[in-house]
């Protein structure tokens, strides 16, 4: 719970309605990965960084308007992971990231969703380590430029030669570094599950 939050009933608040609103993009987000093409990619694209942006604004207004709800609590982690699974599996017909990766990541998150569930329903609270943070910065970003796939030009050359990149190879590049955290931040908090609900069962005992 956010520090000095009050606890609330009421769900139609506007850091719930951005959460709301990030679950409504991703039938667009599908659609517009429909397609393969330049432009599909860079409007979704556009769309995915849109929702990233409103995953950091409802926490933000959350904090700042001091609303808390057990709706908005469970809705949205379950929207973030929603959103990223819907692009990576979208992608995977386009080999433009490889199943057994995205197969691996979706699995983390429904093995530390239910560790998660598990702890709480025991009243263990576990802290959350930076490595999660980071692990979602790189697999946005990675994801961003996974759906911009296309070779993209600056808007000066050097000898006469435009200078371009590659938005794939950064996508895979970052996407790697999202990979190993993902699977570092998993046994991370697996780890810890591990020791709380070790030293709890032996206080009981």
């Amino acid at each position: 719970m956010t520090k000095n939050a009050q606890p609330s009933n009421n769900i139609w608040n506007l850091p719930n309605i951005l959460t709301l609103a990030r679950i409504a993009a991703i039938p667009a987000l599908v659609i517009l990965l429909l397609s393969d093409s330049r432009t599909a990619g860079f409007w979704a694209a556009i769309l995915f960084s849109a929702a990233s942006i409103t995953d950091w604004l409802d926490g933000y207004l959350a904090r700042r308007m001091k609303i808390v709800t057990v709706f908005g609590k469970f809705l949205d982690p379950i929207a973030d992971k929603l959103i990223v699974m819907a692009a990576l599996i979208m992608l995977i017909p386009y080999g433009r990231v490889p199943a057994w990766m995205v197969l691996i990541i979706l699995s983390r998150e429904i093995i530390i969703t239910g560790l998660r569930s598990i702890a709480s329903s025991e009243g263990i609270v576990i802290s959350a380590s930076n490595l999660g943070k980071f692990k979602t910065i790189f697999q946005l970003v990675a994801i961003i430029a996974l759906l911009f796939h296309y070779n993209y030009y600056w808007f000066f050359s050097v000898q006469n030669q435009l200078l371009y990149v590659n938005m794939h190879n950064v996508g895979i590049f970052y996407l790697w570094i999202a990979f190993i955290l993902t699977l570092w931040s998993g046994i991370d908090y697996f780890v810890k599950f591990i020791k709380v609900l070790t030293g709890q069962h032996s206080r009981l005992t």
